[in-house]
């Protein structure tokens, strides 16, 4: 199967086709290009013989939806990628424009060219190349292309769970995310869950002189510090009543996955840009995968402008995210924490902003090791297999709304800069992994499900 060589042929093409999907604006948080983004997603999968294209509403964006229908006795893959885009802002920092794609030192620099156009591009550009290089496909291959992600998938998981039937496969496969340092492809199998909460602590109606009224009204911003430090210790370790109690040791199997990563702590230290970070590989990947989370995202109180002004807040906010691992549940992870809360400072007010459950699929399912060579054939580096990416992801809805095993397998490099300015994808990376794709699909028609 000589995908390489189809590949090689229409790269100016395929490239022409990911940045006109680039140019199109798609920023969900605003409503802004997500209906032409769609149809012009619609018009992508045509354009690859997808034979049935069709757009499907939700409350808020509607999903794209494609199917190419090989055999009811074949296997079936469900793609999964998302059309939709983070804000620019801020605008001032990038180089290049946002919705203008431009190619500097091997790179395309483009909101969206990460995370996650160029990377369900690869995978439309695979569905061309397969049919171009063999004339057919080997298995049944469905498309979900959502325009959520970007603002939590509030609708994914009634869409899935009201078109089950529809959307039934024996594989869901995603790219998304970044690759390992180095350019190391890996296969995810699940993701952390996420719990978002917001705290907020009112005195006075209004902000009072820290002079005149001082030690006279209550500051929110202390009650909420106060509040802090009975969740959580010097240590970092989460002291809400039962927040552990369900948390999923690693398996020995699991543990041998981790010994095989890749680790460099100088990378890391350059990665998050702090120099002071000192763990072992096995530290650094237990934390990553198997340990949540309890994370202060934003505090807000008073005044945080230029210069001085002295007075006592009238509230206060912290958010606080908490990523979660298996077998946590957000839900009951929220009556945890609001009950912490009601017994520590009654009158702080709790607010559940979004979540996200756990997932994680096995190690010993038959597509995983054949995945993990299609990605190292195709990037020609070692790949990895990895328990869980520290991040979230609404892969819970496909291991528990439908049911269906799910993987992740990243194309974008390691600082594709994907939510900041001057977001990219290296060129070579869209490449391999439309490569990729075309392997994985020719792979799992020999796999016995």
């Amino acid at each position: 199967m000589d995908f390489r060589r189809v590949i090689e042929a229409n790269r100016e093409s395929y490239m022409d086709e990911l940045f006109e999907v680039l140019r199109q604006k798609s920023i969900s948080a605003q409503n802004d290009g997500i209906r032409e983004c769609a149809e012009l997603m619609m018009e992508k999968l045509r354009g690859a013989d997808i034979g049935h294209v069709e757009l499907m509403e939700t409350e808020i964006h509607p999903v794209v939806y494609g199917e190419y229908h090989v055999s009811d006795d074949a296997p079936t893959i469900l793609i999964y990628g998302h059309y939709d885009v983070q804000p620019p802002d801020p605008i001032g920092e990038w180089e290049s424009l946002p919705f203008e794609p431009t190619i500097r030192d091997g790179r395309i620099y483009a909101r969206g060219a990460g995370d996650n156009k160029g990377q369900i591009m690869a995978q439309i550009m695979a569905i061309r190349t397969y049919l171009e290089a063999e004339g057919e496909l080997p298995v049944n291959v469905k498309f979900l292309i959502e325009g959520e992600e970007e603002i939590g998938s509030v609708n994914l998981d009634s869409f899935v769970a009201q078109h089950r039937e529809k959307l039934e496969a024996d594989l869901v496969y995603t790219s998304d995310g970044p690759m390992l340092p180095d350019g190391h492809p890996y296969v995810l199998l699940g993701v952390r869950g996420m719990l978002y909460v917001e705290l907020e602590a009112r005195e006075a109606e209004f902000d009072n002189h820290s002079g005149n009224k001082g030690n006279i009204v209550p500051n929110p911003a202390w009650k909420l510090m106060d509040l802090l430090r009975t969740m959580r210790n010097e240590d970092g370790e989460i002291l809400i009543e039962g927040f552990y109690d369900t948390v999923k040791a690693p398996t020995e199997r699991e543990r041998e996955l981790i010994e095989k990563l890749p680790f460099d702590l100088e990378e890391v230290r350059r990665n998050v840009g702090h120099a002071g970070i000192e763990m072992t590989k096995a530290e650094y990947y237990r934390k990553l995968c198997f340990e949540p989370t309890f994370n202060i995202s934003g505090f807000t109180s008073g005044y945080g402008g230029e210069g001085a002004k002295t007075i006592i807040p009238g509230d206060a906010k912290v958010k606080i995210d908490m990523r979660l691992v298996m077998d946590q549940d957000p839900d009951v992870i929220f009556e945890l924490v609001r009950d912490h809360v009601a017994k520590h400072a009654p009158d702080v007010s709790v607010k559940k902003l979004g979540q996200m459950s756990p997932s994680r699929s096995s190690v010993d399912l038959p597509f995983i090791e054949p995945i993990r060579k299609a990605a190292e054939a195709s990037f020609g580096k070692e790949a990895f297999i990895q328990p869980s990416m520290g991040g979230s992801l609404p892969d819970a809805v496909w291991t528990k709304v439908l049911g269906t095993p799910s993987v992740i397998v990243p194309y974008a490099n390691v600082d594709e800069a994907n939510h900041s300015p001057n977001e990219n994808l290296v060129v070579e990376h869209f490449f391999s992994g439309i490569e990729t794709t075309c392997r994985v699909i020719a792979e799992m028609k020999h796999i016995k499900l």
